[in-house]
């Protein structure tokens, strides 16, 4: 009957209004949530996430999903639950953080088993900033053969400052070790006090460029990925190593990291691109 009345509506309505807010529960207690666009059955469907500690109507994803939607794509944008239920706004650095990378990969393979539940057997994932980096931690760790591209817009390590990353995952991997719950707080990504849980804060930490270079060299999908050179949250030298490991790199002239005023349409234009090529081309 639900599948009967979602044709019904898709049948009298303009495709812009084609749009949805779903519900998942991620694990015991914690619902989460999705906008879900419908485009043409014909085009791959595409999840879209967005960055760290934000939620989906952050301005860069938002944009981008409704020129996605207009060029005809099904585009799912869920917000991360980060351990909160039903998250719909973002979480603040200074808020105790008890969630990890396995809990971001658990839930963005649920939304993957999602889509595949509702008919969409070609999935494209987009991520912006961190997103860009939780959606190649997922690709890391098998994903669903229904995956068949990725595209990474703004792709950032997990920074952690002026720090010494192998003295702080020493740290923390004695303190799990040892079975000591207190709370650590470290500089991760913007945030400059960031609170979590040891094993928490080390399930990022451990994203360092390096891993982050390996996992794209391996992915087992079609990459894309977009920057701007204009990025004041780039390392130095990060543009350098993305070229060369010879991935597909779209470099935007004068794009910030968040890819806004004129360089939204970059952003879209190269995703359609990128797109409409991974309709035509077979997977990696």
């Amino acid at each position: 009957m639900r599948l009967y009345l979602l044709c019904l509506l898709m049948s009298v309505l303009p495709v812009a209004a084609h749009a949805a807010i779903v519900q998942q529960e991620m694990r015991p207690g914690i619902p989460a949530n999705a906008e879900y666009l419908i485009g043409e059955r014909s085009k791959p469907a595409v999840l879209l996430l967005h960055g760290f500690l934000q939620t989906r109507d952050f301005s860069t994803v938002t944009t981008l999903a409704r020129g996605l939607q207009d060029a005809g794509y099904t585009v799912l944008s869920p917000t991360l639950s980060l351990n909160i239920p039903n998250r719909s706004q973002s979480l603040a650095c200074e808020a105790v953080h008890k969630h990890s990378m396995d809990d971001d990969v658990a839930e963005i393979g649920r939304w993957v088993d999602w889509l595949k539940s509702h008919g969409h057997r070609s999935i494209v994932l987009i991520g912006h900033s961190f997103g860009s980096l939780q959606l190649l931690a997922y690709l890391s760790a098998r994903p669903d053969p229904a995956v068949k591209a990725y595209i990474g817009a703004s792709l950032i390590d997990a920074q952690i400052g002026t720090a010494s990353r192998p003295a702080v995952i020493a740290m923390l991997e004695n303190r799990v070790v040892h079975g000591q719950r207190d709370l650590v707080t470290q500089t991760l990504s913007f945030c400059k006090k960031y609170t979590s849980t040891p094993e928490g804060l080390l399930s990022y930490v451990r994203w360092d460029q390096p891993r982050l270079l390996a996992a794209l060299k391996q992915a087992p999908v079609r990459v894309q990925l977009i920057m701007g050179d204009a990025d004041s949250t780039l390392k130095q030298g990060w543009l350098k190593a993305l070229q060369h490991i010879q991935i597909p790199l779209v470099i935007v002239h004068g794009g910030s990291h968040f890819m806004d005023g004129e360089h939204e349409f970059d952003l879209l234009d190269h995703t359609l691109e990128f797109l409409e090529s991974t309709s035509k081309s077979p997977a990696r």
